[in-house]
């Protein structure tokens, strides 16, 4: 799975900035069915969190309600440069991790 985490691309130190995550996911609900009528098993992302030089930032817990290659948006401020780190987990078990570098002037 592939995801994006996008920022500004200049942040000022201690002045709160949006970050938006797109992660794609097909967000099966386990109600659709594939060619042949049979249903598609419920796989949705259940864990995801989001943490800036190790500190957790943002977590959410994701159900069937969210559409497929979901968006997410949140606030945030920091006074020093780091890494923003995305990780989740689906009900497959399969986890997945997006990274980004940010530079706080």
């Amino acid at each position: 799975m592939v995801a994006r985490i996008i920022s500004p691309p200049l942040i000022k130190s201690d002045t709160p900035f949006e970050v938006r995550l797109v992660i794609q996911h097909p967000m099966e609900t386990g109600f659709r069915q594939d060619m042949m009528g049979a249903l598609i098993p419920k796989n949705v992302i259940r864990k995801l969190s989001v943490t800036f030089n190790s500190e957790l930032v943002f977590q959410a817990s994701l159900g069937t309600g969210i559409s497929a290659n979901p968006s997410l948006q949140f606030w945030m401020k920091s006074s020093q440069s780091g890494v923003l780190k995305l990780l989740w987990e689906d009900d497959l078990g399969v986890i997945g991790e997006a990274v980004k570098s940010l530079e706080i002037t």
